[in-house]
């Protein structure tokens, strides 16, 4: 049995998908306030609720588990994982971020992804590494400006990002999950193309028949838009890492291609895939996501926000 943390986000649920087409057991960990609802296909798998803030509420999600897909960042990592252990928990595939390779414990971010990751090095689990660029998925922030006109406004419109498709990141999952020869590694993971905030606004135009712009916010702009819905420390470490170019997610890693045997997704195939979420209106009654962590910007975001806002991802 695999337990799927994250399971009605971005990536978990992507893994959920995987893992029920290969028609393996699958456990979705949920809350029992779990916002959005779950898509269709896990609905049709075996859900537990429980939460990662409180190991002793894991007894039933945990039965049986011999895998686990684990976001980061739960408040007490180490004690997480002795639960998961003595439950008879064999691997664990972290979802970390490449923000965990600089070291800079002053990053929030960094830090935050650092002190997962030694956690899971230090539990005596098998383990397996994710550090995926920034998500296609990001592209879903959007949304709003989208709804309202034709003009994207963004941060940090001059850096190239190799994005990659949580598909993609959930298939190199799910093969670490359940073969051998991952353990003790650390996947840098990337799509196939590196793409400026404009290009990928010139490829959602182009899939919505619609007459798109880009426009780059300034700095000023751009630390004001995030201040007051991002914790200042975040902010800190985003322009650390795409002002000062701590971070560089514009490399194409060979990753997927190499652990899955498929080439990775594209943007335009994204895009393609979930043009849906860009044409449909949102219901009057939609709750608004959590935003206790940030969500937006980066990679390094992608994987901070989700396990701040469970079952995010």
């Amino acid at each position: 049995m695999i337990l799927v943390t994250g399971a009605t986000g971005n990536v978990g649920g992507e893994v959920v998908r995987a893992l029920a087409r290969e028609g393996r057991p699958v456990r979705a960990l949920v809350r029992a306030h779990t916002e959005p609802p779950m898509h269709a296909v896990e609905q049709a798998v075996e859900q537990a609720v429980g939460d990662l803030d409180e190991p002793g509420s894991l007894d039933a999600a945990l039965d049986g588990v011999r895998g686990v897909f684990l976001l980061p960042g739960y408040r007490d990592m180490p004690g997480l994982l002795d639960r998961f252990r003595r439950a008879g928990v064999e691997r664990v595939v972290l979802l970390s971020s490449l923000a965990a390779v600089s070291k800079d414990t002053r990053n929030a971010v960094s830090q935050y992804m650092i002190a997962s990751e030694t956690a899971v090095r230090e539990s005596g689990l098998a383990w397996t590494f994710l550090r995926p660029n920034a998500f296609m998925s990001n592209a879903l922030r959007w949304l709003p400006q989208l709804r309202a006109g034709d003009v994207v406004a963004d941060a940090f419109g001059d850096v190239p990002i190799a994005s990659v498709d949580p598909y993609d990141i959930a298939a190199v999952a799910v093969r670490a999950l359940l073969d051998a020869g991952h353990e003790g590694r650390a996947y840098p993971l990337s799509g196939p193309e590196r793409l400026l905030p404009a290009q990928r606004v010139a490829v959602l135009a182009d899939v919505l028949g619609r007459e798109l712009r880009f426009h780059a916010l300034t700095d000023e702009e751009a630390r004001a838009d995030m201040t007051g819905r991002v914790p200042e420390e975040y902010i800190r470490a985003f322009f650390s890492f795409y002002s000062d170019g701590t971070l560089d997610e514009s490399q194409i890693y060979p990753t997927v291609q190499e652990v899955t045997g498929t080439p990775p997704r594209t943007f335009r195939q994204w895009a393609l895939a979930h043009r849906t979420a860009f044409t449909t209106k949102p219901a009057s009654t939609a709750k608004p996501a959590s935003t206790a962590k940030p969500t937006s910007t980066a990679g390094a975001a992608s994987a901070a926000g989700q396990a701040a806002s469970q079952p995010a991802g």
